[in-house]
């Protein structure tokens, strides 16, 4: 049987028969509509997301295959928990709070992707994502909910692969979401506030010293970077293309005189 091959990337449940998708197929005398409705109905669950898809059509009978994979953990854990991305700060700051359906659901969804051999495995992989974005689970760190999940903690929801949750969990998630945003929001002016206090106490000083100072105070990179002009590096330093360089200048000789050359 020969088959043509065609994979794209498509935002889930939107797909259309524009390009990427439709220029490609076009030529291979598919029914568009009916492969564009297939996708949709495939992806569904990955709305708002990019989604890999391939098209396997078979060139004489024309029919055709939709296969589908999944976003990274990372996008999946974003839909989830409702926000737009990973916390900057991860080992400080946290930006959202999910359950264990909602990991356990993720897993599932990445089943094939993953490394693990059971689900339990594969719940903590997902788990350890949530540790570089700040998220966190049950209420915990990752690495504290990982060891609860070692402990059994958590075998009844995944034994019964329980990815639902009620009206009411969702509107508490909400509730913490806001609360992680307004902590956040606090220790981000505290910070500000600390690093303005250093950089005018500092006034006059080096570049360099003053950012030292605020690193030994801790004040997060993002905040430095905000309120502390960099240094050219280098590279910006150098003229650029039919620009002269400055010119040095020399420093004044001193006036010999004669006897001091006899």
């Amino acid at each position: 049987m020969a088959t043509e091959s065609i994979k794209v990337l498509v935002e889930g449940g939107k797909a259309t028969a524009a390009p990427p998708l439709g220029p490609a197929l076009g030529p291979l005398g598919v029914n568009i509509g009916q492969v564009v409705s297939a996708i949709n109905e495939k992806t569904a669950n990955f709305k708002g997301m990019n989604v890999p898809v391939e098209v396997k059509i078979d060139k004489e009978t024309k029919e055709f295959e939709i296969g589908v994979g999944t976003p990274p953990a990372s996008a999946l854990l974003k839909k989830e928990a409702e926000i737009e991305k990973g916390s900057g700060n991860p080992k400080e700051d946290k930006v959202a709070d999910v359950l264990i359906e909602q990991i356990i659901k993720i897993a599932k969804m990445k089943e094939s992707n993953l490394l693990g051999r059971s689900l339990k495995e594969k719940v903590k992989e997902v788990i350890g994502t949530c540790n570089s974005m700040g998220i966190l689970v049950e209420g915990k760190p990752a690495v504290d909910a990982i060891k609860l999940v070692n402990e059994g903690k958590f075998d009844k929801e995944i034994k019964e692969e329980k990815t639902e949750l009620s009206a009411e969990e969702k509107a508490r998630l909400e509730e913490e979401k806001k609360k992680l945003a307004a902590e956040i929001e606090k220790k981000r002016e505290e910070f500000e506030k600390e690093a303005k206090e250093i950089i005018s106490s500092m006034s006059g000083k080096e570049p360099g010293a003053i950012k030292a100072k605020l690193k030994e105070a801790k004040i997060p990179n993002t905040i430095i970077k905000e309120l502390l002009p960099s240094e050219p590096s280098e590279e910006e330093a150098k003229p650029k293309e039919g620009e002269e360089a400055p010119a040095k200048e020399e420093e004044p000789k001193e006036e010999t005189t004669e006897k001091e050359g006899k």
